[in-house]
């Protein structure tokens, strides 16, 4: 334990461990927390906030942020649209915090129109102030839009200002680290990669902690259980977000229409569409075909685009863009919490000293709230006033 006291800034700021050259030696931290993507460096920092005292490590497979986990691939579009009322305060606190603290994490306020059968506003009159959406929509499959407040920004560049924040506000990170659960901590393997390109164990380490946050995304629940034997009813499930390259600038809006999501995003749109079940344990994403061809497209996206023809007849054109193998059409493993009826981002002690937080389809507008949420019950303080009560599942 360092000599700080609560709301005391830390003198230094805190080590790196970037690669195996730099020698690491197991020492005493109040906090371990597994996973550098945007759930585990936004409770790193305000873990250093709220209790300057602790000493933190954050410990990260690969790079910061985490380059193959569900942040870099996330949507980052916050927005109101389908929240409970009841969560709206603490999103409207995630919102500026992303265009405060985190300068805006590249993103820009925009307007979310969503396209169906009721809405306050003609689609045809609304879309026709945006002439690179002509040929996108067609205004008779969805003739009503309903106009909400978003803003889009990039989850990846939030993760990076949020861990670079938390070193200097003295945590400790280790990086290209692959963590397993012990009783009482982690076992740290420090990984190196050969000139074939094999990644190999350098050293291996075990630290104790009191607490140990585990937010590695959708590996989080399986974490849990093949190093603890906790089961939880948490699951993942597998989803890509193929572009369509139509023209964009900064002012498109948002669709939300036939249950896809399409975000304005470098110039063209990203589909972003819905989850609908999780996936099997073992299940191996496998492309699909379209009108008999092979494509990088799983069965699942494939009958979301299909069935979003009418209103979107973008999606039958060129402009989409289907792949040639899997690899080719972005895609990640996304965690589905369990617990809030509501599907949001949720945290729990799964073990006596071990806490999961787990992100969602929902983290883009309540990640970093819920981040919070965990740092102040593990710092024992009071929640900001108009948060609603955590969910206690029974």
């Amino acid at each position: 334990m360092t000599g700080h006291t609560p709301g005391q800034a830390p003198a230094t700021a805190g080590q790196v461990w970037a690669h195996v050259g730099q020698p690491f030696t197991p020492d005493s931290w109040d906090v371990l927390v597994l996973g550098a993507g945007r759930m585990g460096t936004a409770v790193t920092l305000f873990l250093r906030d709220l209790r300057p005292e602790w000493r933190v490590l954050l410990v990260e497979e690969g790079g910061l942020p985490n380059e193959d986990g569900a942040t870099i691939l996330a949507p980052g579009l916050w927005t109101l649209a389908g929240l409970p009322e009841a969560r709206h305060a603490e999103a409207q606190w995630e919102r500026a915090q992303l265009e405060g603290r985190f300068g805006g994490a590249g993103g820009q306020a925009r307007t979310l129109l969503s396209l169906g059968q009721d809405g306050e506003e003609d689609t045809g009159a609304r879309l026709a102030r945006h002439p690179e959406l002509a040929g996108v929509v067609d205004p008779a499959g969805a003739p009503r839009a309903a106009v909400h407040e978003a803003f889009t920004y990039r989850p990846g560049a939030l993760a990076l200002a949020a861990g670079q924040a938390a070193v200097r506000a003295g945590a400790d990170l280790l990086l290209n680290t692959r963590a397993s659960l012990i009783p009482g901590g982690a076992c740290l393997e420090r990984l190196t990669v050969t000139n074939t390109h094999q990644i190999v164990t350098h050293e291996t380490h075990e630290v104790r902690a009191p607490r140990v946050v585990v937010a590695l995304g959708a590996a989080g629940p399986h974490a849990t259980e093949h190093g603890l034997g906790v089961h939880t009813r948490h699951a993942r499930a597998y989803r890509q977000t193929p572009r369509l390259n139509v023209p964009t600038s900064d002012t498109t809006p948002v669709l939300h229409a036939a249950g896809l999501t399409l975000r304005p995003q470098s110039g063209g749109v990203t589909i972003i569409p819905p989850v609908h079940h999780r996936d099997p344990h073992g299940y191996a994403p496998q492309g699909g075909h379209l009108t008999g061809v092979p494509t990088g497209l799983r069965r699942e996206t494939l009958e979301d685009l299909v069935s979003a023809l009418e209103v979107l007849p973008a999606l039958a054109t060129d402009a989409l863009e289907t792949g040639r193998s899997l690899a080719d059409v972005p895609g990640a493993w996304l965690a589905l919490p369990h617990g809030d009826p509501a599907g949001l981002p949720w945290h729990g002690e799964v073990a006596p000293g071990v806490h999961l937080l787990l992100g969602g389809p929902q983290a883009d507008t309540l990640g970093l709230s819920t981040a919070y949420r965990l740092a102040a019950q593990l710092a024992g303080v009071a929640l900001p006033e108009g948060w609603a009560a955590p969910f206690s599942p029974r």
